[in-house]
């Protein structure tokens, strides 16, 4: 594939820029200094960040590569853009994606969910049999990536975000419309358009605030039922990986005590199923630091 240059580059990558994580850069940028680099460690580092991974996924699907499928693994995508192309966007992004300590601090509550949620949603899929543990572990990585975005904009975004998360409110996203005019999830929709990400996990991306409203719309097809499913991994492991203590500062999941029910059935789960799926997590190595 043609390497591209640093011009190609910037106007492919104009919009929607998610800062990298900066523990995950220094670990790029150490892998590139060595002799011969690894791509698959590369492409397995990338794969843990958010903007880095949505990053390739829309640098690989752009127009200037003209490929007839779209590419949604991001192993695939590193893979396809080369070693050098890789560099080159790493090292512009290490430069855009500049943060000071307090962004840092409040910007890690954010990377630190969203890599265990993508881990456990694949392995929740891979437990219920779901056709594609690859997407469910997407879905977990991009679901919240308009966290990020809205820090950007607002100063005050995370205490409205835990004020959302306190149940006073019918859906979390309720409180964020109240302030800014729109929220997290809506903006996450966008973004992950802009990556060239699947519709569906767009739409999923759109609506994970909208949870008893989904089940409530009757599935007409394959198509919405593996959405449904879809979307109950992802709640699942909200809950699991402790996503209302981590964003909203919570001691209780408000959310999940809404939809518990829901989800589960879905899964074709109960709660004794839950805690069991959970201890072979543990067993595993999966690491969910805040267990509900």
């Amino acid at each position: 594939m043609t390497t591209l240059n640093e011009e190609q580059i910037k106007h492919i990558l104009q919009g929607i820029v998610i800062p990298p994580q900066p523990q995950i850069m220094v670990d790029l940028q150490m892998e590139q200094l060595h002799p011969e680099p690894e791509i698959d460690r590369i492409a397995e580092l990338i794969r843990q960040d958010v903007g880095l991974a949505g990053t390739m996924l829309k640098v690989v699907n752009s127009p200037l590569y003209g490929l007839s499928n779209t590419i949604n693994s991001v192993h695939q995508a590193v893979m396809l853009l080369g070693l050098n192309t890789v560099t080159n966007i790493v090292n512009g992004l290490s430069i855009k994606g500049e943060l000071n300590d307090r962004e840092i601090i409040e910007l890690n509550r954010f990377w630190d969910t969203a890599m265990d949620i993508a881990i456990v949603s694949a392995s929740i899929a891979k437990q219920v049999g779901y056709a594609n543990p690859e997407e469910a572990y997407n879905l977990g990585l991009f679901h919240n990536v308009g966290i990020a975005l809205m820090q950007k904009r607002f100063d005050n975004y995370f205490s409205v975000l835990e004020h959302a998360y306190s149940g006073q409110h019918e859906r979390i996203i309720d409180a964020e419309n109240e302030a800014f005019k729109t929220n997290h999830a809506v903006v996450g929709y966008y973004c992950a358009r802009s990556w060239n990400q699947p519709s569906h996990l767009a739409a999923v991306i759109a609506d994970h605030h909208n949870v008893q409203r989904m089940f409530e719309q009757n599935a007409q097809s394959t198509a919405q039922a593996n959405t449904l499913v879809l979307l109950a991994i992802l709640k699942m492991a909200e809950h699991m990986c402790g996503n209302y203590a981590v964003l909203g500062k919570q001691e209780r999941d408000h959310e999940w005590d809404g939809i518990s029910d829901l989800v589960l059935d879905t899964l074709g789960l109960n709660a004794y199923e839950m805690d069991t799926m959970k201890v072979i997590f543990d067993e595993r190595g999966i690491n969910m630091r805040y267990c509900y």
